[in-house]
Order: C-alpha cells, then structure tokens, then sequence
C-alpha cells in the first residue's frame, strides 16, 4: 500500500525519511495547498485537529488508489499565545528575539487515513524549546536561510546553526516538527498500517 505525507514542510519530510528507513518503505508527497488561514479556532489543540483535518479532506479526493494518508499542523504558543509562520523578517526577528525570556511550546496534530478501509486516526503532541540566547548574527542567519519564515513560531530546528543554540527540548525532537515518529506509529497502527502492526 502506497504511504503519502500530506505535507511540504521540510521538517516533516525528515522525520517521514527516518521513519521510512527503520520500517523499510518508500513515501510519496502531496501537497495539500488550503488557506489554513481561513480555519479560526480559540484553542490551540482544535485548531491544529481542524487544519490536519482539513489537509486530509483535501488530498483524500485526491487519492485515486489505496494508500495510508499521513497529514499534520502545528502552532507554537508564546505565552500562551498562538503563533504561526511569522508574515515577514519583521515579525520572525521579533519572535526570535523573544525566546530570549519564554520558552515557546509546540502543539501539533497528526491525522492519519487509510484510504482502502476509510478508517481514520488523528492525536495530539506537544514539546516545549529552550533555547540559549540568540544573538543578532544567529537571528540573521536564521532569517536569512529562509527557514524562519516557514515554520511556525519563526524557526525552524533543522537549521544547523540554530540547533546549536537549543539547550533542550521537553517532548521529543521530532514533536517540534508536528510530526512524532511515535505518534504516527501509533495511529498509522489503529487504522490498519500493515509496516507498524
């Protein structure tokens, strides 16, 4: 059966990249191209739910042949705030510069379908970053890579340089992504994934 990340996060194609040498199986990657803007929530946890959902609503008519769809999103929450990917440099140099006095959290949503039976699974994650100060040459350096502006809360933890500068995560690497190796393994399990049984 055919495995599909419903993503273009390059974040997530790494943790699927891992998860696709341990259990030995290739993936293919659609990208599900919604307004995730439109979507509006108060909670963070339902909104993460809603766009995976969505993400998943969109490619599973797309999908002309079995195959386990795997589709998340994720927010960072500042003081208790959500943040998305950051509208500008402006904005992510302002994000950046604050992790300085806050630790950001991560919630994310994983939604997983099996195009073959109908079932469907879906769970949460979360981690929480500590990050050592950052100074004005990391944070420009970040920027510059374009990484800051595709991830959410303004960062991305791929980027070499930046990874240096994390003191630990609670949670696991992988959540910081949205997208939990365990997790996946877990729900790709409840909805018939033959590799993870």
């Amino acid at each position: 059966m055919k495995i599909i990340l419903g993503s273009s996060s390059v974040g997530r194609k790494l943790i699927m990249h891992e998860l696709a040498q341990e259990f030995r199986f290739t993936f293919e990657i659609m990208s599900p191209d919604i307004d995730e803007k439109a979507i509006k929530f108060d909670q963070p946890s339902d909104l993460v739910m809603a766009i995976a959902n969505a993400k998943a609503d969109t490619l599973v008519s797309r999908i002309k042949e079995p195959a386990i769809l795997i589709c998340s999103d994720q927010v960072v929450l500042y003081e208790n705030k959500i943040r998305e990917k950051p509208v500008d440099e402006k904005e992510a140099r302002e994000f950046l510069q604050s992790y300085a006095n806050v630790h950001p959290e991560t919630i994310g949503a994983v939604v997983v379908v099996n195009t073959e039976n109908g079932k469907r699974a879906s769970g949460l994650q979360t981690s929480k970053i500590y990050f050592k100060p950052l100074s004005k040459e990391i944070i420009d350096g970040h920027i510059k890579s374009g990484l800051a502006l595709s991830g959410a809360g303004g960062f991305s933890i791929h980027d070499p340089i930046l990874k240096n500068y994390i003191d630990r995560i609670e949670g696991g690497f992988d959540s910081t992504t949205g997208l939990s190796k365990e997790l996946v393994k877990k729900l790709i399990s409840r909805v018939g994934g033959m590799f993870m049984k």
